[in-house]
């Protein structure tokens, strides 16, 4: 990966900046904004305090950069699944979803998904949250990172991220379309789900390539009508939350996305959360929300384009080297 470099742009060069709702980006930005340390965060909180225009905050708050890598943009799309599952096995429900094992060391690999899932080294130390009906369910959850999980009682348990084994994530869409079995464009998630599902074995095999996992802990105090919690342990928002790679994007600000593909989406974003398949200095995951038209919508989003970050001015100064 190529040193990045940052391009100082104006308001004017981000398409469709002026039909944007500012307000709805105000409104998701300043759930967070206190949680940004640097004085230079301090200073555009305390503006937004006093309840600006919107669009006038943003663009006398910030200066747009376009960070670059080297490597092109891409968006993809996630979102908070519903599944059904239980408190305890049963016939019905026999694939749990595991808390975080008190013997991880940070930093020292633990065991891989293999090792979890075959050999069941985690059985019998009472880490079992919830039980589900579907591994490729459980799979799937790992990778969106948060959901949903009617109980049999007809209550709601909502789970969260609480922890990886600390394997590097691989996809399995990838690793089907190096074997052949699909081009490049057929890949989704559905797609994904139901080869897996038809190839039984191999499959299971398959998911196994991922040695990456994710552990989870409970967050149904978070209420229903607010997303999930992303990697500020903040509720994230529907069209207005990404996750971004916070090697490049402070997690926070604001950033603003020219996605291509169809529909197209011009729109300013606020980066509140991260993912393991998120790296890079143009490339974004957006979320898309709750359930099943949500997951419809994240499955089918794969697309270029670009997105420029908004920072505070005298970060932008020190990064790109001009002064205003």
């Amino acid at each position: 990966m190529a040193e990045p470099t940052y391009t100082r742009l104006t308001f004017d060069d981000l398409q469709g900046w002026r039909d944007d709702d500012h307000q709805a980006a105000f409104d998701v930005f300043t759930k967070t904004c206190r949680d940004l340390d640097a004085p230079e965060w301090a200073a555009v909180c305390d503006f937004a305090d006093t309840n600006p225009a919107p669009r006038d905050f943003f663009e006398e708050s910030f200066s747009p950069v376009l960070i670059e890598d080297g490597d092109a943009m891409l968006f993809t799309g996630y979102f908070e699944p519903e599944l059904t599952g239980a408190l305890k096995k049963d016939v019905a429900y026999r694939y749990p979803i595991y808390a975080l094992p008190d013997d991880i060391i940070s930093g020292k690999p633990y065991h891989t998904r293999r090792q979890i899932d075959e050999d069941r080294l985690l059985a019998g130390r009472g880490l079992e949250l919830v039980w589900l009906a579907d591994p490729v369910d459980a799979f799937f959850l790992q990778v969106q990172g948060s959901g949903r999980i009617r109980l049999p009682d007809g209550s709601m348990m909502r789970v969260g991220f609480a922890g990886k084994n600390g394997h590097p994530y691989s996809s399995i869409g990838k690793a089907l379309v190096d074997r052949g079995v699909f081009e490049p464009h057929q890949v989704s998630a559905e797609v994904i789900r139901n080869w897996v599902s038809e190839n039984h074995d191999e499959g299971r095999a398959l998911l196994w390539e991922n040695e990456s996992y994710v552990f989870f802990r409970e967050i149904s105090e978070v209420p229903a009508d607010e997303g999930p919690l992303g990697a500020m342990n903040r509720s994230i928002t529907a069209g207005r939350s990404i996750a971004v790679d916070p090697a490049f994007v402070t997690l926070g600000a604001p950033v603003w996305i020219e996605k291509a593909g169809d529909p197209p989406m011009n729109r300013l974003m606020i980066a509140q959360d991260t993912g393991s398949a998120i790296k890079g200095a143009q490339r974004a995951d957006i979320f898309y929300g709750t359930g099943d038209a949500a997951g419809q919508k994240a499955g089918n989003t794969k697309a270029g384009g670009r997105m420029v970050v908004l920072m505070p001015a005298t970060m932008a100064d020190r990064l790109t080297g001009k002064a205003n």
